[in-house]
């Protein structure tokens, strides 16, 4: 009975050790008699640095190895495998602006015109200095708002697929 007084009295021991609480800090105490109308300016906070991820030539294979096998499918009219493909490409390089091309294509041919222009717009956002690559999700784009009824919408992507072209 004494042995497990003791046992019960070293676990509430550490337990109690456990549950310590942090310290609060009280607020500054202002003297009635002093008004202090001196403001400090904002701290500056640096801009998070987002650095890129090193090159890896095996991802960058596997990328390769995986937009052929789309190409593949696509042209076996396998449109789901095609896209499936993609999608997997797309998780080892999101920054790939070929890649959510070939995915606006593939999606335009499946009738999701809608959601083929919005790829086809992530490409060009991400196509820096491929005008070749930007012309074409251009007229990508311009293709998926015909076959969305946008004329308006259609044309203005069709004259950025020709400035491209320059």
């Amino acid at each position: 009975m004494v042995a497990m007084k003791h046992t019960f009295f070293l676990l509430v021991l550490v337990l109690s050790a456990c549950s310590t609480r942090l310290p609060t800090r009280l607020p500054p105490v202002i003297e009635s008699g002093s008004q202090s109308t001196e403001t400090l300016p904002p701290a500056e906070v640096p801009a998070p640095v987002i650095e890129a991820p090193p090159e890896n030539r095996a991802s960058r294979g596997a990328v390769i190895a995986l937009l052929d096998r789309a190409e593949h499918y696509r042209r076996l009219g396998d449109t789901d495998s095609a896209s499936a493909t993609l999608e997997r490409a797309l998780r080892i390089d999101p920054r790939n602006a070929r890649l959510w091309y070939q995915l606006a294509v593939v999606r335009l041919e499946q009738g999701r015109a809608a959601q083929a222009e919005q790829l086809a717009l992530k490409s060009n956002a991400l196509s820096a200095g491929d005008r070749a690559l930007l012309a074409r999700s251009w007229a990508l784009v311009a293709r998926a708002r015909w076959a969305q009824d946008d004329a308006t919408g259609a044309q203005k992507a069709e004259r950025k697929a020709a400035e491209a072209r320059r």
